[in-house]
């Protein structure tokens, strides 16, 4: 995983605690101040009151503020573009922080990158309005039916798709789905939104606007074109011909490790640069970001500012899912199990970095060749990229929505590399690490464990009574739709790593299967 919506609830609580406690420190970020701030700041030079919102964004959390937002400030600082702006919109009724926080700074917000020897801070304009679409979704609607709105980009993590785990397929009598199916104007979820706004545009006779996902989902633009119509379909079987024939869904695949930002990287920010930023963004230097050229309306000059527009998105998005996330997720079970807080203390922990780099050996025959891309630099470059010990990533939010994440990022490794007659050893003691945490109430070193999953509670009542024997949670056809998870190796090995795992520990655990593989 590489981003991060931002912060949910939980954390406004520290949103408004800095705002109290730092109401006179500092210069606060805004139009009037921009000017004002240290000359090393790099700043918006570009007339914002000449943008105009041809972007629309659902999810305006951290990763996109720190990726397809600079993609586009870039732009706007080359003089390339001069009134491509972008409207963010929020969909969740927590987003109502994220558009406070911005609309007190003239929606300006800082990225601080940071590297083992670097922290620089720039200043970032191309976002020039939001949209809270739970308060108003009339207005929401409006926004995105807009002749104006020429792309229409989504970060709604996984389970703004409303797809089933195992099988891919629509959820289509998801409770929120039926909602907008029964209401399609006033609609609650960003698919019945877009389908709204859709329909306006085509009665009115204007152009569709392109549908670009920016979530990790293999194949996402075949995602969202897929439940997309499947909502349509529910609804007006006119308006769904019109999309299918119309509507352009490119698929993109995006890489910016993207922490939720925390009370102490805004202190950090105000200590280090005078900036009284209420939500600043955390990142690394390293970005990337792979578009395929499918659009049905007028679109950014991307590749102007270090974007690669091709053909296909596919081996990019394998070789990413397959050693990035796959093995954030082996860093995130096994580490969380062994007590581990941050991503880089896994990776200073020389059990861990050998498992990691063997981890992405065992995968590395079904990660596709790419002309022109090195796989070995590649790795070598994520390695380096998971010890940054600035970006303070934690083994936490890594862990979060397991369910969503592991039949995407972990299992389709295991079928492609068994039906190749290759090892999956690794690769099952990353499943087992998995059941291991949903077991746990605390780990190795007595800390608590607390999963964040939307399926926690069922997750948890059937990894709660099954000890050693895996099966009945690889039973769940909802996660494991696959038929190779039915075949007794598979759930053999998942067991005997299980086994070591309860009975010698963690990095133990880690060391034998190191051994095997060797």
């Amino acid at each position: 995983m590489n981003g991060t919506t931002g912060f949910g609830p939980r954390d406004l609580g520290h949103l408004r605690k800095f705002s109290m406690s730092t109401r006179h420190a500092g210069i606060r970020l805004s139009d009037s101040t921009v000017a004002q701030l240290d000359k090393k700041i790099q700043r918006p030079s570009y007339d914002r009151t000449k943008l105009r919102p041809h972007t629309v964004h659902m999810g305006v959390g951290g990763f996109h503020r720190a990726h397809q937002a600079v993609y586009l400030d870039n732009l706007l600082e080359r003089g390339t573009l001069t009134d491509w702006g972008e409207c963010g919109m929020g969909v969740l009724t927590h987003d109502v922080a994220m558009r406070d926080a911005l609309r007190e700074q003239n929606y300006l917000y800082t990225v601080l990158e940071r590297s083992a020897k670097v922290e620089a801070a720039r200043i970032v304009g191309s976002i020039i309005d939001f949209c809270f679409a739970p308060e108003n979704p009339e207005a929401a609607i409006e926004r995105l039916a807009h002749e104006d709105t020429r792309l229409v980009s989504l970060t709604i993590t996984e389970g703004g798709y409303f797809l089933h785990e195992g099988t891919g397929e629509f959820v289509h009598d998801d409770p929120s789905i039926q909602h907008d199916v029964r209401k399609p104007s006033a609609p609650i979820t960003s698919l019945g939104l877009l389908t709204a706004a859709l329909m306006r545009r085509r009665d009115r006779g204007l152009a569709p606007f392109t549908v670009m996902s920016c979530d990790n989902l293999q194949g996402n633009g075949h995602v969202i074109r897929r439940v997309l119509l499947g909502l349509a379909e529910l609804q007006d079987l006119t308006l769904h011909r019109w999309i299918a024939d119309n509507v352009a869904f490119p698929n993109s695949m995006v890489d910016r490790i993207t922490p939720a930002t925390t009370a102490s990287d805004r202190e950090q920010l105000l200590k280090n640069f005078s900036i009284h930023d209420a939500w600043p963004v955390v990142t690394e230097p390293f970005l990337q970001w792979v578009i395929e050229d499918t659009f049905c309306n007028a679109r950014p000059p991307w590749e102007e500012v270090g974007a690669e527009i091709v053909v296909d998105v596919l081996p990019y998005e394998l070789m990413k899912i397959r050693l990035l996330n796959a093995s954030h997720m082996a860093m995130a079970y096994l580490g969380a199990l062994a007590g581990h807080t941050f991503a880089h203390e896994v990776m200073q922990d020389p059990v861990f970095d050998a498992f990691i780099k063997s981890f992405m050996e065992e995968v590395t025959p079904v990660v596709p060749l790419i002309p022109g891309t090195s796989i070995p630099s590649y790795k070598s470059t994520l390695i380096e990229r998971f010890a940054n010990p600035t970006i303070n990533d934690r083994v936490a939010r890594l862990c979060s929505e397991g369910s969503a994440k592991m039949p995407k990022w972990v299992l389709p490794s295991v079928v492609e590399l068994a039906e190749k007659h290759n090892p999956t050893k690794l690769l099952s003691l990353v499943i087992a690490a998995w059941i291991k945490y949903l077991q746990s109430s605390s780990d190795e070193c007595g800390n608590p464990i607390e999963v964040v999953d939307v399926r926690a509670d069922d997750l948890k009542r059937v990894t709660g009574s099954i000890g050693d024997d895996p099966r009945p949670f690889i039973a769940l056809k909802s996660l494991f739709g696959h038929p190779y998870f039915a075949e007794p190796v598979f759930a053999n090995d998942v067991e005997a790593a299980l086994k070591l795992l309860s009975t010698i520990g963690t990095r133990a655990t880690i060391r034998r299967f190191i051994a095997a593989t060797n």
